[in-house]
């Protein structure tokens, strides 16, 4: 083999000689700048085709699977009730981190294969839901009085970074134990993420109302759940983005996936890697993203998105199937897009400020 590759290098012309040198260099630099870019908190394997890739998803959903068909051996033991609720964790773990992988490398899969490993992250996650609720006592309910608690108008600068009461989980899989901003009205919501947070940045926004979020550094993912007139401005998402139930909102994001559930009357200016998902919208609008900060650009590159890759423009509506235009989502007119929004300035604030 090595004989008759010399052979063949010695019939090249000195000048094609140099060109295949120059095209072996630009490939290897090539790889080299692909592996700078890639995050450095993300553990994801790299695949060479669709087939390995879909071989090690059914692999990680087959042990999901044996998981908790084990656990669900476990709880027939009184002994191991202890340990339920760990074992439970650690699936949710997985399902998670197989959701992040899909995230990670569906700018590459067909169509088809993406809806099916959704479909797949979503039966899991139902089954993990069923056997939570079937598995560990459940809290009794009790009604307390509470002081009437007092709404507060813009402009008031609150930083919340906190674990929140265990609340009904969304379709889409709004996590119950992530830190997030919940329950708010009329308030500037800032949170800036720190390199060290990295492996434990997924974070969540749910029930907020007229409300501006500032978003700024990289994180792992982001759970939006029932949003109404609010502003959301977020840096760079190395995992996914899912939205469900927003209301007259925009949102300007940039992440390796995007799925949107259930959202009416809202602007989208995104940079995503892979096609964004839409599903029972109406009346949603996308436009690039035009969102910058301090270290933004620095924050982009290293999450793997430091390109336009223009798929804020090729939207999939899983719900509209004819071969012509979905009427329940459109791209923003040039003449209406907003200008660059430029967050720098705003600072987090300590609570009692």
């Amino acid at each position: 083999m090595e004989e008759g590759r010399s052979q063949s290098s010695q019939t090249l012309d000195p000048i094609a000689q140099r060109k295949h040198a120059a095209m072996v260099d630009r490939l290897s630099n090539r790889h080299h700048n692909s592996a700078a870019r890639r995050p450095a908190a993300a553990a994801s394997p790299v695949f060479d085709s669709v087939s390995s890739f879909l071989s090690r998803f059914s692999d990680s959903k087959r042990d999901i699977e044996s998981d908790l068909a084990r656990i669900r051996a476990l709880s027939g033991d009184p002994a191991s009730s202890p340990n339920l609720k760990p074992e439970l964790d650690k699936v949710s773990v997985c399902i998670s981190d197989l959701d992040r992988l899909l995230a990670e490398n569906s700018y590459f899969l067909p169509s088809y294969e993406v809806r099916s490993s959704l479909k797949s992250i979503t039966d899991l996650k139902d089954a993990l839901e069923i056997a939570n609720s079937e598995l560990l006592p459940r809290k009794k309910f009790s009604f307390k009085n509470k002081a009437p608690r007092k709404e507060t108008t813009l402009p008031v600068k609150e930083v919340e970074d906190i674990k929140p009461l265990d609340v009904e989980r969304s379709n889409i899989g709004v996590v119950h134990d992530t830190p997030g901003f919940r329950n708010k009205k009329g308030a500037i919501l800032v949170k800036n993420f720190k390199v060290s947070e990295e492996g434990e940045g997924d974070f969540t926004l749910s029930d907020l109302d007229c409300c501006e979020i500032h978003l700024k550094g990289r994180f792992r993912a982001l759970y939006v759940h029932r949003l109404r007139d609010c502003r959301v401005f977020v840096g760079p998402v190395t995992g996914s983005i899912l939205i469900e139930e927003v209301n007259d909102c925009l949102f300007m994001l940039a992440s390796h996936q995007i799925r949107i559930h259930q959202a009416r009357t809202t602007d989208f200016y995104i940079r995503v890697r892979s096609r964004p998902i839409i599903e029972d919208s109406s009346g949603v609008r996308f436009a690039p993203y035009r969102l910058v900060y301090e270290e933004i650009d620095a924050e982009l590159r290293e999450s793997g998105l430091g390109e336009e890759t223009g798929n804020w423009a090729n939207v999939d509506d899983f719900k509209w199937l004819r071969a012509m235009q979905s009427p329940n989502w459109c791209l923003i007119p040039e003449e209406e897009r907003s200008d660059i929004i430029n967050i720098s300035e705003v600072k987090e604030q300590s609570d009692n400020t």
